[in-house]
């Protein structure tokens, strides 16, 4: 029986939201039965055409907040009420010391007092001070006694205990002093350095970044997300720097007792939590243009920047300005804040941005792009996360993944997406769709399990807003920032408001609500399949949904008890060309219904169109069959209206998007098979002809095109295919004899990774020249895509071993922590570099362990690259041999490479049943194809 029917919006073809693609990765979905079958590589042929193109070409995709922190929460006997906070770093020292007064509330009765302070945050208990506040005239009274202050064992957390018993409702001020040393890293308050443009002296500057928890680092306090109190800040600087932080500057003095400091004193903020505070002290300055007219109900947009030219940042300006009126307009409501500080920094390490109340700290090369999503995301979060904030940081995810859905929608009202190269959300999608499928998912890092988290429910949003209706969902997000400015809020209190106004809408039945719906996706882990099983006869259909796995379905606990509410979203061949296609039903969380009211049997159906929903589709082989010919019909494709047409060819850049992406799964997985170079005669007999159309080609104003054309280059070149090196040869030597190579870069990127992979050493050795004199004032992005290649892209051992041996064993100093994680990944990410840095590892366990065992970060990431990738039983028996000699001195990554053994079963597992079956096919497609005179091609 079919479920209640709710107001599914139709999304007219061609719309931003209709970027999805109904039909590809239901190929795919066979995986649930086949593994990898024959009807996969039906779709590789399909959409490799030149004739599938030729319509397209011509036609009018930070760990560090995301984490849930699992931390004991402050007993709410005392909150704070507003603070008092005197910050003064010594730059030359790379120390602080100041004082925060404190105004508490008792809540109930209590002799203690518990506040957050970091372990490295010096504190004197006998110098704390805590006075009675008299309730007529706000006063100080009595001095309460002290007994003694202690930290909690391994915790950051901070408690006084009081001689006397505080009644509820009493009121006191709590005065600490404190001192702390200012971080090399991006977590309190920091330091770094950038280039003057004007002396090419190294200038100095300080920063914070106190999101999620790291306030505690700067000064004690209760550092919770749900706690929002006002702030009255002073903050002492060295003459001739600018301080910069939340509101606006009231006045500043010289510095009563340090010598060449001024103290500057800021107005009071607004409530805000203690992860929205910020700061920054330096010397660069403030770019202004006297054409720019500011408008009375948007904040000044202020950029500093050291080195850019007023042409660049008037194109910045430009594109914060845009964004933010966008962004406005969308919420219907303005910020609370007079002045929004851009500051433009260089080598801002290890995150790209840092946000803070009224202050957005970027790193130069993110803040010089012309796209919008990132910036635009980032001043989203001004309004949802800092004006209202969620309660506890297991909300975090919800605010993030709403942050991100919004941005989205933000830049399809700017450029219509185009920045998106017709990838969103197939690039998330799909990532999830291959994750969430596996025996073990995450089974990487922490921080990728709660990226994906954030990605998963970023998709059930994106399905609620076409569910209910685009425009009754914006409504719903402005009655929720309405309801909860300079509030904190829960996850369910969103999913009420839209609720709310979706019932007041008539778009949601009375019957349902959007937490119901939300949580049946939020509590599970996985991802359903949904199955479509045809009765041709009385033109009805059995509707079934089940976990959708890939790997051993058999043994993944408790899959009999995954149901979801999935929307049901049908269109039908014989409508495909109207503009509103489809009816929608909710499934309710059952493992079968029935669907009627279908096409005759000549008819295909698309269930699911323009991925509404997170969930792949499968069918059964007629309705599968019949989409197939479908496709290949070009007469059929010509006659469908322009605009359902332009729909259908950007689910083709989308599905060849999810080809490519396929290819490279499926490679990476036969590299070390019996079949690995059968595979890359496949690819270059596949896509050899879409490349020489695509060299031919009229698509300079195409640039879903363009993409295709760069990954179809990029996808031959690391096959081997000769004239595709050749032209990566003639490129990378225009680059070797310009008169300047490190302060310019290969003309083409996608040309980099064949050279570093097929070039000789002394052009491999060319490229770490680059990175060893990689000059400072260049974007340091530049060089970070150098060194991804340099070290994930080399088919030969010596080169990889060269790299390992400067950045892991010499220690070369112009290699970073960061640097090294870099090349550990980007290693280990073929099967060429897992294997040289499991013998790596092997060879130099001594010297590996005594310099990063307690180093954790890059500890665990050599045991886990080194050993987790491996596919084939001698792998999994290599890594064995390895565990047992080293047993009990893998410290932290015990459990690391124990997964990794179990990991390696199941790949062994998944090779035995699907390797066959994709030789079978390769074998049969290239007796098919002519033999070209340049196959593949090695130095």
């Amino acid at each position: 029986m079919q479920g209640p029917v709710s107001s599914c919006t139709q999304v007219a073809p061609g719309s931003p939201v209709a970027y999805g693609c109904g039909i590809s990765l239901r190929r795919f979905c066979r995986l649930d039965q086949m593994a990898i079958g024959t009807r996969t590589f039906i779709l590789l042929e399909i959409l490799v055409t030149a004739s599938v193109f030729k319509g397209f070409v011509n036609a009018d995709i930070d760990f560090s907040s995301l984490h849930v922190i699992s931390e004991v929460r402050l007993p709410k006997e005392v909150l704070p009420l507003n603070y008092e906070v005197l910050i003064e770093p010594h730059i030359s020292n790379h120390n602080f010391e100041g004082s925060v007064k404190i105004h508490l509330r008792w809540i109930t009765d209590s002799k203690k007092v518990n506040f957050h302070a970091h372990d490295s945050l010096l504190i004197d208990y006998r110098q704390i001070k805590l006075n009675r506040i008299n309730m007529g005239d706000g006063t100080l009274g009595d001095s309460v006694i002290i007994l003694r202050g202690i930290r909690l064992p391994r915790k950051p957390v901070f408690v006084l205990y009081l001689k006397d018993k505080i009644k509820k409702d009493t009121e006191c001020l709590l005065e600490i002093y404190f001192k702390g040393n200012i971080s090399e890293t991006e977590k309190g308050l920091f330091r770094s350095y950038y280039i003057n443009s004007g002396n090419e002296d190294s200038d100095i500057y300080l920063a914070t970044n106190l999101n999620p928890n790291y306030a505690r680092r700067l000064f004690p306090c209760f550092d919770e997300p749900g706690i929002k109190v006002p702030f009255n800040v002073s903050i002492a600087r060295p003459k001739g720097y600018t301080t910069l932080f939340n509101t606006p500057l009231h006045n500043s003095i010289n510095h009563p007792k340090l010598s060449g400091y001024s103290l500057d004193f800021f107005y009071t903020t607004p409530p805000m939590s203690t992860h929205a505070f910020g700061f920054v002290i330096l010397k660069v300055k403030i770019w202004k243009d006297p054409g720019i007219i500011k408008a009375s109900d948007i904040p000044s947009i202020n950029i500093w920047s050291n080195n850019l030219s007023s042409t660049i940042l008037l194109d910045i300006h430009n594109k914060l300005n845009v964004a933010h009126n966008t962004i406005q307009n969308f919420f219907n409501i303005p910020l609370p804040i007079t002045k929004l500080e851009v500051i433009a920094i260089p080598n801002l390490a290890t995150v790209p941005y840092i946000s803070a109340s009224g202050i957005l700290i970027v790193r130069e090369s993110e803040i010089v792009k012309k796209d919008v999503f990132d910036i635009s995301r980032e001043l989203i979060y001004q309004w949802i996360g800092i004006w209202m904030t969620p309660e506890w940081w297991t909300d975090a995810n919800v605010n993030k993944a709403l942050i991100s859905f919004i941005a989205s929608e933000i830049v399809f009202e700017i450029n219509g997406g185009i920045e998106f190269n017709g990838k969103y959300p197939m690039t998330i999608l799909y990532s999830l769709y291959y994750e969430l499928s596996k025996r073990y998912p995450h089974s990487h890092i922490t921080g990728i399990k709660h990226e994906f988290a954030s990605f998963k429910v970023q998709l059930i949003i994106r399905m609620l807003s076409l569910t209910v209706g685009k425009d009754t969902f914006r409504i719903g997000i402005q009655r929720f920032i309405s309801d909860y400015k300079f509030k904190t809020y829960k996850s369910s209190d969103f999913w009420n408001a839209i609720t709310i106004q979706a019932k007041a809408d008539n778009s949601l039945d009375s019957n349902l609500s959007i937490i119901t719906i939300a949580e049946s996706w939020l509590k599970h882990s996985r991802l359903p399949l949904v199955t479509i099983i045809r009765d041709y006869n009385s033109e009805t259909a059995i509707v079934q949904q089940k976990v959708y796995l890939r790997e051993r379905p058999h043994d993944v606990p408790d899959q009999d008890k995954m149901l979801w509410w999935i929307p049901i979203a049908l269109t039908r061949q014989d409508s495909v060309n109207l503009l509103n296609p489809r009816t929608c039903t909710w499934m309710k969380m059952t493992r079968q219904m029935q669907i009627s009211n279908l096409p005759s049997k000549n008819m295909f159906i698309i269930v699911n169109p323009e991925e509404i929903g997170p969930f792949p589709v499968n069918y059964d082989d007629n309705n599968w069959n019949m989409l197939s010919k479908y496709l290949r019909m070009e007469a059929k494709r010509e006659s469908i209206p322009v605009y359902t047409r332009a729909k259908l060819l950007h689910d083709a850049w989308n599905l060849a998007y999810a080809v490519f992406t396929f290819l490279d799964q499926v490679g990476k997985r036969l590299e070390k098979s019996s079949i690995s170079r059968k595979f890359e005669f496949y690819i270059i007999e596949l896509l050899v002809p879409l490349y020489d159309y695509l060299e031919t080609a009229n698509v300079n104003d195409d640039i879903n095109i363009t993409e295709i054309r760069k990954l179809t280059t990029a996808f031959l070149c690391k096959a081997g295919y000769f004239p595709c090196f050749k032209a990566a040869r003639r490129a990378f030597n225009l680059w070797v004899n310009s008169s300047y190579p490190n302060f310019e870069n290969l003309d083409h990127n996608e040309f980099m990774c064949p050279m570093f992979k097929w070039g000789s050493m002394k052009e491999w050795m060319f490229g770490l020249d680059r990175v060893r004199e990689f000059p400072k004032s260049r974007l340091q992005s530049d060089r970070t895509f150098l060194l991804k290649m340099l070290a994930g892209c080399p088919a030969q051992r010596d080169k990889i071993v060269i790299l390992l041996e400067l950045a892991i064993l010499k220690n070369v100093s112009i290699f970073s922590d960061n640097d090294k994680i870099l090349i550990i990944n980007m290693v280990s990410s073929r099967s060429m570099g897992y294997t040289t840095l499991f013998d790596f590892l092997s060879n130099n366990w001594d010297s590996i362990y005594q310099k990063f065992y307690n180093n954790t970060n890059i500890w665990r990431k050599l045991i886990s690259s080194a050993t987790e990738m491996f596919c084939t039983q001698e792998g999994y028996d290599m890594v064995k041999i390895f565990y047992d000699k080293h047993y009990g001195h893998f410290g932290s990554a015990q459990h690391i490479i124990e997964r990794s053994l179990r990991n390696i079963k199941d790949e062994i597992y998944w090779s035995k049943q699907n390797i066959p079956v994709i030789e079978e096919w390769i074998d049969q497609y290239l007796s098919y194809t002519p033999k070209r005179t340049y196959v593949a091609y090695k130095v």
